[in-house]
């Protein structure tokens, strides 16, 4: 077992992170030490890091301990949690826009990534069209059902897991047709080796569109959350999420939900930032 302690140079709102990650009950989130553990598949190896505050957010501190590759894990937290993001600079940029109040509520959030490619698009695939309680209620189900737990930490199942599923199970579980033909194929298509999640990081946005459009039950919306929470992209902004548009007609007072035409031109004030301002409006009504 190893600690490394990994000090920050930006500000860095840590408290807003776990406040979020904990929304997730298969996140093993605990408030009152300020420490989450992360399911991290390494080497093909399933490891559980722990990542607790020990700073401020004018002076962010972590210390990271865990028993696997620490070059890897330190680099891997790093890039899931943000902290190589320079926070200062986007707060700023957002202070000088109509975004403002709610930048000023929730200051240097980060985007905080998906722990493993399968399991962002498993998310996706589930709560696609799902209030977020049933959303996150039927994903515990999944996980519990097929995952694994480590020292009180749960892991996704993985494709090979997923692959073997029969639509019947899913069902039996609330899943609607549709979805279960989805999460299975997904799957399968990732066993066969028709899609390499591994590569897609390495893809232009564009690239990523053409690879996983094709696949079943896979739309813009999905891919426009994988590049954002997955690929940690920062300038996604998906316009025909229900929740962003409900968000910006709150903040804005609008009377009714901003058409397509006002919301590429607010994206277009945003830039080069639109996955920041998506995560703060939802952030907004959560």
């Amino acid at each position: 077992m190893w600690r490394k302690t990994v000090e920050l140079q930006n500000p860095y709102n840590w408290e807003q992170v776990l406040q979020r990650l904990a929304m997730d009950p298969l996140h093993a989130v605990d408030i009152e030490k300020s420490e989450i553990k992360v399911p991290l598949i390494v080497n093909e190896t399933e490891i559980v890091v722990s990542v607790q505050s020990t700073g401020t957010l004018a002076a962010p501190a972590f210390v990271i301990t865990s028993e696997g590759p620490e070059e890897d894990i330190i680099q891997r937290i790093s890039t899931i949690f943000g902290w190589q993001q320079d926070m200062e600079r986007i707060h700023s940029h957002f202070l000088q826009t109509n975004l403002r109040p709610i930048f000023k509520t929730f200051a240097y959030t980060p985007i905080v990534l998906e722990f493993n490619y399968f399991d962002c698009l498993v998310r996706c695939i589930i709560h696609q069209q799902l209030n977020l309680k049933f959303a996150f209620t039927l994903t515990e189900r999944f996980v519990h059902t097929y995952g694994k737990q480590i020292d009180g930490v749960w892991f996704y199942p993985t494709p090979a897991v997923v692959a073997k599923i029969t639509v019947e199970e899913l069902r039996a579980m609330q899943f609607s047709q549709r979805k279960a033909e989805y999460m299975i194929h997904l799957a399968q298509h990732i066993v066969s080796g028709h899609l390499h999640l591994d590569d897609l990081g390495a893809m232009s946005d564009e690239e990523v569109m053409k690879t996983l459009l094709p696949l079943r039950g896979i739309g813009p919306w999905t891919v426009q959350n994988f590049l954002m929470f997955a690929l940690g992209r920062p300038n996604m902004f998906p316009k025909a999420d229900i929740g962003l548009q409900r968000a910006v007609q709150q903040l804005l007072g609008l009377s009714q939900k901003p058409d397509d035409h006002m919301l590429e031109e607010l994206k277009q004030q945003w830039e080069p930032y639109g996955s920041y301002a998506s995560l703060y409006l939802w952030r907004s009504i959560e």
